[in-house]
């Protein structure tokens, strides 16, 4: 799971600002753009664990 979580933080580092609103996935039927994802993500959050995940089950990182 962390090397996971070090791919998602390495992508998101290097992503645009405006990337950073756009959706990049949908857990629990709600939306989650790449800045909702990280602060999740970076808080180790239960929702964080989820988002990454599934990030993995679609093959994203």
């Amino acid at each position: 799971m962390e090397k996971i979580r070090e791919s998602f933080l390495k992508a998101y580092s290097n992503l645009p600002e405006k990337v950073r609103e756009e959706i990049i996935v949908v857990v629990n039927n709600t939306p989650f753009t790449w800045s909702s994802a990280y602060f999740e993500i970076k808080n180790n959050t239960s929702i964080g664990k989820e988002i990454l995940n599934t990030l993995k089950e679609l093959e994203i990182l």
